[in-house]
């Protein structure tokens, strides 16, 4: 698969998890998947450089060294990614502690704001749905 075709299976993947981040009401459920939403847009992206990860760690750390290190995107767009991936943690692994409804409606902020970035990388290839996320 060429990293063109696997890139915009990976939009139209983040495109409809973030859908569902919208449409689900439990924050644990909204955490996570707001926090795929953005790996799909984020792997989305790297996909068109054929670069692939096995990690979600991975990803991270490519977000950091790839796109806010050399000014792609800002550090709080990082910082950004960072927390959805805590909030999917938490909501996914935490028994004591919980995703909070105000750290889930900012999870969904987060994911939006990541598509968004991506979509304004590219967009021809990542296009936005017609009601944007």
């Amino acid at each position: 698969m060429t990293g063109i075709t696997e890139a915009k299976i990976l939009w139209e993947r983040a495109v409809a998890t973030f859908e569902d981040a919208q449409a689900v009401k439990h924050p644990h459920s909204i955490a996570n998947r707001s926090y795929y939403a953005a790996f799909y847009a984020v792997s989305a992206l790297f996909a068109l450089e054929d670069v692939a990860f096995r990690k979600h760690q991975q990803v991270e750390a490519a977000v950091h060294r790839d796109l806010v290190l050399p000014g792609k995107w800002s550090k709080e767009l990082g910082d950004g990614y960072s927390s959805l991936m805590e909030f999917r943690t938490t909501g996914d692994y935490g028994i004591v502690n919980s995703v909070t409804p105000v750290e889930a409606k900012e999870a969904i902020e987060i994911a939006r704001d990541i598509l968004k970035s991506v979509h304004e990388a590219h967009p021809d290839i990542f296009p936005l749905p017609l009601d944007n996320p």
